[in-house]
C-alpha cells in the first residue's frame, strides 16, 4: 500500500525567517509567530501534526537588533528576545493596540492565569457537566500559545515519526481582540476544515441495542412514516460478534458481523441505503484481530504471521505493515458490502508502543485519509486528539452523563472549540447513560441538537433509555419531531456555512465573541452563540417554571432589531435580556437584513438531496444578502466546475428580494423550483408583487399564525431570475402585545383572577412606567412577571 498524504508545505519561506545558532523565529503572519529553540541547532522543517503550511506569504515585519536582545516588529506584535535559552524574562510577545493596560504581554513559561478563552477536550465520557478546556488560540489579554515541541512528524512517505530531541517549538497568536483572525491563521498554518459531504449534516439516528436487521429496516420505516428524517443510521458496536473466549478478547473488538442478527449484511445494508440513509459502523480496535475473525487469516498472511497458531494478531498503530493491513483487510470488504465511513471508538489513552504516538490522532488521519479513495468525499467519527484535529471531522464527544449540568454545559463546549478551529463536533443528543428519565430535558437536548454542527440521537444499552420521540409524552414527542424536522429543513443553510468553513475558515458554530470581541457582553454568555452567519442561538438548558409555564435562558442581543425566527417576536438590541420560552421554543434570532434558505418541505425526506422547492427567511429592515452554495457531491468540495451559486438578495429601499441566477455549475439542480420568500413578522400593507425574468407572474401570498407573510411562486427555470417585492422600506410589524400576553398567561399555573389582572393593567391605555408599576403590585410570582415583562419591552413600537 502507497500510504496516502495530505498536502503539505512545511519549509517556510526564508526571508520570513530570523534566525541564530540556536534560536530560529518565524514570522507567519503578522499575528502569529513561530518560536523554536534547538541545543544542538538543529531545526526541524518536517510537518507536525499541527503545522502543515508554514510557507505563508510573508507580512511586512523589521528587525531590531540591539545587541544584547533581539525585536521583531509587525503591525500587531512586538517580540524581545535576548537571545538565550528561553526564559520568562529573556523571551516576551507584546500585543500591540492597547488590548489591556497592562496584561497584553506573553512571557515565556508564565502561567496565562486562566485568559485563554478554551479551545475542546478529547472527550466528555463520564462527564456530568463542564469539563476542563484545552487551550484555543484566543485569549483575553490577546494572545495564545501552541506548543507544537511533542507533535508528531509527517513524513514524505506518509508515515509519522515521534520527537524526542529536547527542542522548544512555540507557536505564539497575537491577534489582539481578533478573535476569528486568530482561528483563521490556525486553519492557514494546519490545514482548512474539509467540506462535509450534505448528507452528514441531516439527523443521525444511533442507539447501543443488540438490533437484527429486520428490526433496524422496519424501525427506519417507522421513522418515515412518523415524518421523522434520518440520513445516516449509526451501528454501535452490536453489528458484529462479541461473545468471544475472554481468552482471546473482550468482545469490544470485532470485525465479523453477528449473522444470528445480520444474516445477509450487504441486503442489509442495501436496504439501508435504499431508504436514504448512509451508514457507520462502530470500531474498537484495540483488542487487535482475535482467531474467531472471518478475516483473520488473511490479516496472518498480509503480515506474515503463522494463523495456525491462533494467537491473536495485535493492534499496533505504530507498525506500517499492521495499519496497511488493518486498513485493507479489516475494513475494505466491509466498505465493498457497504458501509460508508467508520466510527472510530478508541478510548484507551494517547500511549501506544512508540512514545510520543497518540493512536488516536493515528486512526483519525488515516482512516479519513482511507475514506477519500476513489474520489469520495471523507468523513470520519471520533474523538478530538489535539490541535490539528479539525482537518478529521466528525468529531464524537463521548459518553456523557444524562443530566441538566451536562446539557448547560454543551453549547459552551461545541462554541468555544472554534477557538481551535474544531467545528463539527457531533454529541449523544439527550445524554449517553445514567441519569433519569425526564421528558423535558430529553427535548430540550433535541432543540440544541437541531443547532449544532450534527445532530446525533444516541444513548447507551439500557433498555429504558431509548431516544424516538414517541418513547416519551405526546406534548414532548410533538415538539422533538418538529425539530427533527427543522434540522433537516435547515440542511440548505447548513450546507451553505459547510462550504465557508472550509473556504472562508469560519466554523458554523462561534462564540459570541468572536463576531463581537470588543464588547465585554459577548464574553459572558458562554451558552449563546452564532449558528452560521445569519442565526443566533439561546439554547434553553433549564427546566420549565410550574407558575410560567416557561424557561428562560440569560442573552445578549448585540446593537440593531433582532426578531426571534421562530416566534415572530422582536426585540431592541444593545442589551441583556431574559428570554422564556415555552417547550415549543427556544431563542433563535435574526437580525434585521438576514436571509436564510430552508428546504420547504413541511416534512423534509431522509436524503437531504438539492430541493426542488426552497423557503427564504427574509428579516426587512436592512439590506440583506446570502448566497446559497450547493454541489454535486462528488470530490473534496472545492472543485468549482462543480459548484452552484444562487444569489438570495434583500434590498431594503426598494423592497425586493431577488433570487438567482444562479452561477456556476446546475447540472445537478432540479431544472425547476418552488421558491416561498418568507417574510418574518413583516407589517401589514403591503402587496407583493412577482416576476420571472422580468415578467410578472401571480404568486401565492399567505399570513402565518407567527405573522409571516409568504410569497410563493412555482416552476422558476434553475437558470431564471425571480423577484418579488413588497414595495418601498417596508417595516416590521409591531409586536403583538395583547396576543402573547394572553398566551402566555394562558398556559401560566396560577390564579384565574391575577392572570385576569394582569392581562388588564399591562393592555391598558396607561404610559409604560404606570403599567409596570401597577404590575409589580399586584404580587405576580418572580418568575411570570419576568416573562410578561419580557414581551411588554421587547421593542419600542
Amino acid at each position: 500500500m502507497v500510504l496516502p498524504t495530505l498536502p503539505t508545505h512545511p519549509v517556510a519561506d526564508p526571508a520570513a525567517v530570523v534566525q541564530g545558532e540556536h534560536y530560529r523565529i518565524t514570522v507567519l503572519t503578522d499575528g502569529l509567530l513561530r518560536i523554536e529553540h534547538s541545543p544542538d541547532g538543529v531545526f526541524e522543517d518536517r510537518a507536525s501534526t499541527f503545522a502543515l503550511h508554514r510557507r505563508q506569504p510573508v507580512p511586512e515585519f523589521r528587525v531590531v537588533d540591539q545587541g544584547t536582545h533581539l525585536e521583531v516588529v509587525t503591525r500587531r506584535l512586538r517580540l524581545t528576545y535576548d537571545k538565550g535559552p528561553f526564559t520568562t524574562s529573556g523571551l516576551s510577545v507584546a500585543v500591540l493596540g492597547a488590548i489591556t493596560t497592562w496584561h497584553s504581554v506573553w512571557r515565556y513559561g508564565q502561567d496565562d492565569d486562566g485568559r485563554n478563552l478554551g479551545g475542546t477536550a478529547r472527550t466528555l465520557d463520564e462527564a456530568d457537566g463542564a469539563v476542563p478546556l484545552e487551550p484555543g488560540v484566543a485569549g483575553r489579554h490577546g494572545y495564545a500559545v501552541v506548543d507544537d515541541s511533542a507533535s508528531l512528524l509527517l513524513t514524505e512517505d506518509g508515515w509519522v515519526a515521534p520527537r524526542d530531541d529536547g527542542r522548544t517549538d512555540l507557536y505564539v497568536f497575537a491577534y489582539g481582540h481578533d478573535h476569528a483572525e486568530a482561528v483563521r491563521a490556525l486553519y492557514a498554518v494546519s490545514g482548512r476544515q474539509p467540506v462535509l459531504p450534505r448528507w452528514a449534516l441531516g439527523n443521525w439516528w444511533s442507539r447501543y441495542h443488540r438490533y437484527t436487521a429486520d428490526e433496524y429496516v422496519a424501525l427506519l420505516d417507522r421513522f418515515r412514516d412518523a415524518g421523522v428524517p434520518f440520513s445516516v443510521a449509526v451501528l454501535d458496536m452490536d453489528w458484529h460478534v462479541t461473545d468471544v473466549d475472554p481468552a482471546i478478547g473482550s468482545g469490544w473488538t470485532g470485525y465479523s458481523w453477528d449473522r444470528d442478527l445480520f444474516p445477509d449484511p450487504a441486503a442489509f445494508l442495501a436496504e439501508v441505503h435504499a431508504r436514504g440513509l448512509r451508514v457507520t459502523l462502530n470500531v474498537h480496535p484495540a483488542d487487535g484481530i482475535g482467531p474467531h475473525e472471518e478475516v483473520y487469516g488473511a490479516m496472518c498472511a498480509a503480515l506474515g504471521l503463522d494463523a495456525s497458531a491462533g494467537d491473536p494478531v495485535a493492534f499496533d498503530v505504530t507498525d506500517e505493515a499492521f495499519l496497511t493491513a488493518y486498513l485493507e483487510v479489516l475494513h475494505r470488504g466491509l466498505e465493498d458490502e457497504g458501509v460508508d465511513f467508520w466510527w472510530i471508538d478508541w478510548q484507551q489513552g494517547p500511549h501506544s508502543r512508540i512514545a510520543g504516538i497518540d493512536p488516536l490522532w493515528m486512526l483519525n488521519h488515516f482512516h479519513f485519509l482511507d475514506n477519500a479513495r476513489g474520489g469520495r468525499r471523507p468523513l470520519t467519527f471520533s474523538r478530538y486528539a489535539g490541535p490539528g484535529s479539525h482537518r478529521y471531522p466528525v468529531g464524537f464527544s463521548g459518553d456523557a452523563v444524562v443530566s441538566w449540568a451536562s446539557l448547560a454545559f454543551q453549547p459552551h463546549f461545541t462554541a468555544a472549540a472554534a477557538n481551535i478551529g474544531y467545528g463539527w463536533w457531533s454529541h449523544d443528543i439527550g445524554g449517553h447513560m445514567f441519569g433519569a428519565k425526564d421528558d423535558e430535558l430529553a427535548t430540550r437536548w433535541v432543540q440544541l441538537g437541531t443547532f449544532s454542527p450534527v445532530l446525533r440521537l444516541h444513548s447507551s444499552n439500557n433498555p429504558f433509555l431509548t431516544k424516538e420521540p414517541w418513547s416519551f409524552g405526546p406534548e414532548h414527542a410533538a415538539v422533538q419531531t418538529e425539530f427533527l424536522r427543522l434540522r433537516h429543513r435547515l440542511v440548505p443553510y447548513l450546507h451553505t456555512m459547510n462550504h465557508r468553513a472550509a473556504r472562508d475558515g469560519v466554523p458554523l458554530v462561534t462564540p459570541m465573541y468572536h463576531r463581537w470581541s470588543r464588547d465585554a457582553e459577548a464574553y459572558d454568555v458562554p451558552g449563546q452563540f452564532l449558528f452560521g452567519s445569519e442565526l443566533l442561538v439561546a439554547p434553553v438548558t433549564s427546566p420549565r417554571d410550574r407558575e410560567s409555564a416557561t424557561a428562560s435562558v440569560r442573552t445578549w442581543l448585540p446593537e440593531g432589531v433582532w426578531v426571534d425566527v421562530l416566534t415572530g417576536l422582536a426585540y431592541d438590541g444593545g442589551r441583556e435580556v431574559v428570554m422564556h420560552r415555552d417547550l415549543a421554543s427556544v431563542p433563535v434570532l435574526a437580525p434585521a437584513g438576514a436571509v436564510v434558505p430552508l428546504d420547504a418541505a413541511a416534512v423534509p425526506g431522509d436524503d437531504p438531496v438539492e430541493p426542488a422547492a426552497l423557503e427564504v427567511l427574509v428579516v426587512v429592515g436592512a439590506d440583506g444578502a446570502f448566497t446559497m452554495v450547493e454541489d454535486d457531491g462528488t470530490g473534496d468540495g472545492l472543485d468549482e466546475e462543480r459548484v452552484a451559486r444562487t444569489p438570495l438578495v434583500w434590498d431594503q429601499a426598494a423592497g425586493v428580494l431577488t433570487i438567482g441566477p444562479v452561477a456556476g455549475a446546475d447540472r445537478f439542480l432540479p431544472a425547476t423550483r418552488t421558491w416561498t420568500a418568507t417574510f418574518v413578522s413583516v407589517a401589514d400593507g403591503v402587496a407583493p408583487v412577482a416576476t420571472v425574468e422580468g415578467a410578472g407572474v401571480d404568486p401565492v401570498v399567505a399570513r402565518t399564525a407567527e405573522g409571516h407573510l409568504r410569497v410563493t411562486v412555482g416552476d422558476v427555470p434553475v437558470g431564471a431570475v425571480l423577484r418579488v417585492g413588497l414595495g418601498a422600506t417596508p417595516r416590521l410589524r409591531p409586536n403583538d402585545v395583547a396576543t402573547r400576553l394572553h398566551r402566555l398567561l394562558d398556559a401560566a399555573q396560577v390564579g384565574y383572577e391575577l392572570k385576569r389582572r394582569v392581562l388588564e393593567v399591562l393592555t391598558a391605555d396607561r404610559p409604560l412606567h404606570v403599567r409596570l408599576s401597577h404590575l409589580a403590585a399586584l404580587g405576580a410570582p418572580a418568575t411570570l412577571r419576568a416573562a410578561v415583562e419580557e414581551v411588554v419591552l421587547a421593542r419600542a413600537s
